[in-house]
């Protein structure tokens, strides 16, 4: 709101200093600085109010030290990083670009699914919350929504030479001329067109069209290649939502985590929608998505604010409210720039979180069928227990796997150049 005032100043009456609202990097710097001081704030009255209303984690006795320390510790705590998401981000962004608006919706959307499942756990006393067919069903909802928008809207666009397009057929959108940055005073012609095709690491050619993929069913291929980018999507969505929920089991790790995280996914948007940052590093051009670096600053604000109160030992958790929205947020700025294929690597915590729980459970039953008697990988699933079982302390686990996800957050980033 504040961006379309301060445009209209500037305008109307060349009010002094408004220009600097038509900056991103100006806004992204005021969104981030407004949502930390917006956490620290609102946390602190927010998480009185859960000890009022007795709104406190249940903890089951799985014999890990401290753990039972935690009970009664408000929960729900998400609360305090998506009013610090969304309150700067209406002040700060431009409301009419799509993908602003993509975010947005993403955002609530996935933060009713986890407050509905802790209100079940909470007041419903159901440890189980809400049952997991809902929240599969609500991940793919998510996931169609977001496939459909970006296979759909007409602002939803990636440029490249007409040649390109003509060969794939893709749908071309606008035709326009831009500097040669290989030539002096020269330009070339350029398309923008609506595609599935993402950005592939590792690989000299790193567009990757979701239709070679389906190399064998030949001239079908094109028609179904947006069935797949559905589909890959909703994958998306539900396995960084569900990973994000298992990372969150220790003090200040599903929050530290999710900020390095998301600044990885803030610096690639950025990237991709500067024309010359893309041509240099030969990746997809995305007209005006370079706005989302200011919804990405407001979500660290969050994030870090929300941990003034969440590091060891904690004051507040975060609940599903908060790691369901955060894991579901995080898959849909990945698609939404292009940059899916490399949440592998990305985001490794969440990954390795997940496939410790599903090798774990696969283990034990194998084993059970076989021998009788289940037998475990780890001393306890998800990850980060079986090093609390080994006698390390929570908070030597907590900044190690925050350690590990900066290096991965860096390599993320470096393979816009390795290839």
């Amino acid at each position: 709101m504040l961006y379309y005032l301060f445009e209209y100043l500037k305008s109307a009456y060349d009010f002094p200093g408004a220009g600097l609202f038509q900056y991103i990097s100006f806004r992204a710097g005021a969104a981030l600085i407004l949502s930390l001081l917006i956490s620290i704030v609102i946390g602190k009255h927010i998480i009185l109010w859960l000890r009022r209303m007795q709104i406190g984690e249940t903890v089951r006795d799985l014999g890990l030290e401290g753990q039972t320390s935690k009970a009664g510790t408000p929960t729900m705590g998400g609360v305090i990083i998506i009013a610090a998401t969304i309150i700067p981000c209406l002040m700060l962004a431009r409301l009419d670009n799509v993908y602003i608006l993509l975010m947005l919706f993403s955002t609530v959307w996935m933060f009713a699914i986890g407050f509905i499942d802790d209100y079940i756990k909470v007041f419903k006393k159901d440890k189980e919350g809400l049952k997991g067919i809902f929240k599969v069903m609500g991940q793919i909802g998510l996931g169609l929504i977001v496939g459909v928008t970006m296979l759909m809207s007409d602002e939803v666009v990636v440029r490249m030479e007409p040649a390109l397009a003509e060969q794939y057929d893709y749908e071309v959108i606008n035709t326009l001329f831009v500097k040669d940055n290989t030539a002096p005073n020269t330009y070339k012609e350029m398309v923008y067109v609506k595609a599935p095709i993402t950005n592939v690491p590792f690989f000299k050619n790193n567009e990757l069209d979701y239709s070679r993929l389906l190399w064998f069913l030949g001239d079908n291929a094109r028609g179904l290649s947006s069935i797949l980018f559905v589909i890959m999507t909703i994958f998306v969505i539900t396995a960084v939502s569900n990973g994000a929920n298992l990372t969150d089991g220790l003090d200040g790790q599903a929050a530290g985590v999710s900020a390095i995280v998301i600044t990885a996914l803030g610096i690639l948007a950025y990237l991709s929608g500067n024309s010359v940052a893309a041509d240099f590093l030969k990746i997809l051009y995305i007209p005006y998505s370079g706005e989302l670096v200011i919804y990405t600053a407001c979500l660290i604000g969050g994030c870090i604010g929300f941990l003034w109160y969440n590091v060891y030992p904690a004051r507040v958790f975060m609940g599903d409210t908060g790691s369901l929205t955060l894991g579901g947020i995080i898959a849909a700025l990945a698609i939404i720039i292009r940059k899916e294929l490399l949440i592998p690597v990305l985001c490794g915590v969440f990954l390795i979180e997940n496939l410790s729980v599903i090798i774990q459970v696969w283990y034990f039953k194998r084993t059970k069928k076989k021998y009788g008697e289940g037998r475990r990988v780890f001393l306890m699933a998800p990850l980060h227990h079986h090093y609390q079982k080994q006698g390390y302390h929570e908070v030597t686990i907590a900044v190690r796997f925050w350690i590990i996800q900066i290096l991965l957050a860096v390599l993320t980033v470096i393979t816009l150049k390795i290839r």
